[in-house]
């Protein structure tokens, strides 16, 4: 096992003198589908999760960015939530039900991005386990902080998956991961139809239960 795991990590080939491992690869195209599943609602959304999960975290762990790999291993658990959630708010005619989060839960969406990022990097930062904690600690709490939002079916989850992309893409260029950063930006024309896509189903679901209330 560890012989196959060097193997995709060590091989792959090179884009504009730019190497790309097979695990990487895989990875990266995995958590692109993740992302295409998402806006589907379906349940195979988190299996690849999990097998994304996997070939990320040896990526980023062999690039010392111990923030991103770390946050594999948490995904790796909330996946299992999401899962199971989903399959709890599954309807038969629109698939996972979806809504706009509480004003509560926006409030509890942002605290736990800030409160979340500053605790994190100051531990990044002791621990000296990344070279830019900040940036890492922001996409490893917002990379959970949506994960939990999806889990949940709130609409907003997307939105907090802009907020990481948009600090991702600069972050993996400066890491030399340049296909991982195209990767990203591929992920942000996604989220924002996903968003789009949401909101949608959404607001159907809200019609379709008032005029069942009021039937």
């Amino acid at each position: 096992m560890q012989a196959i795991a060097e193997w995709v990590l060590d091989n792959g080939f090179t884009v504009l003198g730019q190497k790309i491992s097979w695990a990487e690869l895989v990875g990266q195209l995995c958590a692109l589908a993740v992302v295409f599943l998402a806006q589907r609602r379906t349940l195979a959304t988190w299996p690849v999760q999990v097998s994304a999960t996997v070939l990320l975290f040896a990526v980023y762990a062999s690039a010392h960015l111990g923030g991103l790999a770390i946050r594999q291993v948490i995904i790796l658990l909330i996946s299992v939530y999401g899962w199971w959630a989903w399959n709890r708010r599954s309807d038969p005619v629109y698939g996972v039900v979806v809504r706009k989060a509480s004003v509560v839960e926006r409030l509890v969406l942002i605290s736990a991005l800030a409160l979340g990022t500053a605790a994190f990097a100051l531990l990044l930062s002791a621990l000296d386990a990344s070279w830019a904690p900040w940036p890492d600690a922001w996409i490893f709490i917002g990379t959970l902080v949506a994960f939990w939002a999806q889990g949940r079916g709130l609409v907003e989850f997307w939105l907090v998956w802009l907020a990481v992309d948009a600090v991702g893409v600069p972050l993996q260029i400066a890491s030399g991961l340049y296909f991982s950063a195209a990767i990203y930006v591929v992920f942000a024309a996604l989220v924002v139809h996903g968003w789009w896509s949401w909101n949608r189903t959404a607001r159907v679901q809200r019609t379709r239960e008032s005029a069942a209330v009021g039937g």
